[in-house]
């Protein structure tokens, strides 16, 4: 069960992320990934619990590849916090196909949470793991259904 409450975007593939093979191009999971990890984080608090003197940093990404996309369609991306340790935080991704509700890939990101002036891991503030929880989005609630 997620931790978090569930954070979705939806938009229209670009052309731009469009490979050789004619369907989107795995780096660009990666960076939407990325993205709406960064949106979700600042838009329930995060960056203004972390403060200035820590960060977040990428440990690993994992990423199933289930079906293509193409340029034209709309996905949507959702996100969650799946997991709270000491120094790290899993978050998991999930793309859907708006047109036949199918996934078309499913991912996780190991972040790190770090000192910004000695990149050295640091224990993760209760101030920052609390907006995670989702008692303190307002009136928001997990999207259960949305198990990796």
């Amino acid at each position: 069960m997620p931790l978090s409450s569930t954070y979705t975007k939806k938009f229209i593939i670009p052309k731009s992320s469009i490979d050789e093979n004619g369907h989107v191009n795995n780096v660009a999971y990666v960076q939407w990934m990325q993205d709406i990890a960064v949106e979700h984080y600042s838009s329930i608090g995060g960056v203004a619990a972390q403060g200035p003197d820590a960060t977040w940093v990428v440990r690993e990404h994992k990423i199933e590849y289930l079906l293509p996309a193409f340029a034209g369609e709309e996905i949507e991306v959702c996100t969650w916090i799946e997991n709270i340790r000491r120094v790290r935080s899993l978050r998991k991704y999930e793309f859907v196909r708006k047109s036949d509700g199918k996934v078309l890939v499913k991912g996780e990101t190991d972040w790190v949470f770090v000192d910004v002036k000695t990149g050295s891991p640091r224990a993760i503030p209760e101030e920052v793991a609390k907006v995670f929880t989702p008692s303190a989005l307002s009136g928001a609630s997990p999207k259960s259904t949305l198990a990796l």
